[in-house]
């Protein structure tokens, strides 16, 4: 079975590379990558840490890229690869825009699409935008559609788009799993990790922040700087934002928050790097979807600036909550995870509503034709 897998994005990368590591080792399986090339460098980081080295590099990105510029040129260039491979299966992951041009390209060619990571909903195409939009695309075209939570499965089920839906946990739960053992098994890479981060006060609380969606460009991320700001006049907390490359981003953090003196600004992380500081933080703040997952595996209170999800199930478990970009809302729910210990305790356990470590297996089972046991979530701390 020859099984191309297409992607271009540091989330991309991470959720698709435990695939990768299990089918190389599969004997069955002729694994390819074929990497879209957007983000280079945080990309890189991903494949070097996984030892993935991809087979084609379309290299698309350019400055000043539009969405349909970009469409259209992962088309064109991953056109050329699936004439000279002739791939039984097509695999891309999630929401992006490259992976929705994947699969296009893909189902033009006659070839079947298998979609990691199917299903998620907002029912919004405003919410995110345009990844509600790129998820529909490609559940309608893919003939294995690998949920990663039986709630996604059944928004599948409900659309009648034909295909097989198997519902496997997420790939981030593997990559995670593994990350985190690699850190807690080497004693050099931890003092390594700890001397890189050693501005962060251990005497104050962390708060961790991340955010990039294009639904908060504007107004949204102004509010979210001051909300920050009025966060950082406490005397107990030290807050952490890698800040997203995009000045749409960049502008106004580093406009609002530069200058205040327990707010650290520092570069996009590596994988690495960045499970570190989850591992560290006591809050994370964030509009990520691959980190409302990746939190609750590390019992990390999570608060979401956005109105809605995609990502139900963590919010349903009590590990997880919608705040919105409103500075007031954002403050105040913060601050009540800060000062209530009790209301602290009930987010910060450990819950797998998202995976368990085996979705890339259950993946490679699913296309093999091979029996394997469906994701069971442990919603237990």
């Amino acid at each position: 079975m020859k099984i191309l897998s297409v992607f271009g994005t540091r989330p991309e990368a991470i959720k698709m590379a435990p695939f990768i590591r299990f089918a190389q080792n599969d004997s069955a399986i002729t694994s390819l990558t074929c990497v879209t090339g957007q983000h280079r460098a945080m990309l890189d980081q991903v494949l070097d840490l996984f030892s993935i080295v991809p087979d084609y590099d379309l290299s698309v990105m350019a400055p000043n890229q539009t969405l349909n510029s970009l469409t259209c040129r992962v088309i064109a260039g991953l056109d050329e690869v699936l004439e000279k491979v002739r791939p039984d299966y097509v695999l891309v992951h999630g929401d992006t825009t490259s992976a929705m041009a994947a699969s296009l390209a893909a189902f033009h060619r006659g070839l079947k699409v298998g979609h990691v990571e199917a299903g998620l909903r907002t029912y919004d195409l405003a919410k995110p935008w345009p990844e509600e939009m790129n998820r529909r695309v490609i559940d309608v075209v893919s003939a294995l559609k690998f949920a990663p939570t039986a709630t996604s499965a059944s928004n599948l089920e409900q659309e009648h788009l034909g295909g097989r839906v198997i519902v496997t946990g997420n790939t981030v739960i593997d990559a995670l799993k593994h990350t985190v053992e690699r850190i807690g098994a080497d004693e050099a890479l931890g003092a390594s990790l700890a001397d890189r981060f050693s501005f962060i006060d251990p005497a104050r609380r962390l708060l961790l922040v991340t955010g990039h969606r294009r639904e908060s460009f504007g107004d949204g991320f102004v509010n979210i700087c001051k909300a920050l700001a009025r966060l950082a006049e406490r005397d107990d907390l030290e807050i952490v934002y890698p800040v997203h490359l995009n000045p749409n981003v960049s502008g106004p953090v580093h406009a609002l928050l530069g200058d205040l003196g327990n707010v650290h600004l520092i570069d996009p992380q590596a994988y690495l790097e960045f499970v570190y500081l989850m591992q560290r933080a006591d809050i994370i703040l964030t509009d990520s979807g691959g980190v409302q997952e990746e939190a609750p595996y590390l019992a990390k209170p999570v608060l979401v600036m956005r109105d809605v999800t995609e990502r139900p199930e963590a919010v349903a478990a009590g590990a997880v909550k919608l705040v919105g970009t409103e500075p007031d809302r954002i403050v105040s729910e913060t601050a009540r995870l800060l000062d209530d210990r009790a209301y602290y305790a009930s987010f910060a356990r450990i819950v797998n509503p998202y995976g368990d470590g085996h979705a890339a297996e259950r993946i490679a089972d699913a296309i093999m034709g091979r029996a394997f046991t469906p994701f069971q979530p442990n919603l237990q701390d």
